[in-house]
């Protein structure tokens, strides 16, 4: 059952990236929706979920915190690294940095198999935990999706390595899901993931995403946008709860 879940994720999936890439007209509204969904998928979804799995407090502070942390401050300096490694290459300043758009993405991809998994631990518990569980990933995979498309994209990626890690997103709560007929994940590990990755998934929204939605297009359009983003979120978030 979960693997046939996992099947709607994927189509969910590769609908959210379709979406991205047919409006490529109106980009910065894109840029601003996009904004708005990793906004809320991470204040809404991954570290809730992170602050309930990741294990005992470090001098203090939750260690999902800490990763949170870490996951920004790991994402900033990379991007720094890349793009200094750039400029003395003869690269223009300011310019992005194809490389960070395909480590977002392969982060997205991590985070749609970790999707896959707790889909498949939730059916190992009992039906209606995963019919809740199912309800939340198949809905939000939209915006996975969508989000992953646009990540490669926005930093100058070609449409075809777009595609491709589109197609590893769509796949990846299946191969998520099928993996837990051989074991089961344990919670503090997924926890840490999810700290670690919610906080480098908020710098590239914040750091990224959202100025460039503004730059050229300061419309209340791209403003609402974003804030329907993070709406939406939050109706899934609600909805499966």
């Amino acid at each position: 059952m979960a693997v046939i879940v996992a099947l709607g994720a994927f189509l969910m999936t590769l609908a959210g990236g379709w979406t991205a890439q047919r409006v490529t007209d109106r980009r910065h509204l894109v840029l601003g929706l996009a904004g708005g969904l990793m906004l809320g998928v991470v204040g809404l979804d991954l570290l809730p979920e992170a602050l309930d799995a990741a294990g005992t407090p470090v001098f203090g502070v939750p260690a999902a915190l800490l990763l949170f942390v870490g996951g920004f401050l790991t994402a900033h300096v990379v991007e720094r690294l890349l793009a200094v490694r750039q400029a003395a290459h003869g690269a223009e300043n300011g310019a992005r940095v194809p490389q960070v758009g395909l480590t977002a993405a392969a982060a997205m991809v991590g985070h749609s198999l970790a999707d896959g998994v707790a889909l498949g631990a939730a059916f190992q518990v009992g039906g209606g935990m995963g019919a809740a569980v199912a309800l939340a990933v198949v809905t939000h995979d939209f915006a996975d999706g969508f989000n992953t498309y646009t990540l490669t994209r926005l930093y100058g990626n070609a449409r075809r390595k777009a595609l491709a890690m589109l197609f590893a997103d769509a796949v990846a709560p299946v191969v998520g899901a099928a993996s837990t007929l051989l074991f089961t994940l344990p919670e503090e590990p997924l926890g840490a993931y999810l700290g670690f990755f919610g906080g480098a998934l908020l710098y590239l929204a914040s750091a990224e995403i959202l100025p460039e939605a503004h730059h050229r297009h300061p419309a209340l359009s791209t403003l609402l946008c974003t804030v329907g983003g993070v709406a939406g979120i939050w109706l899934v978030v609600g909805v499966a709860e």
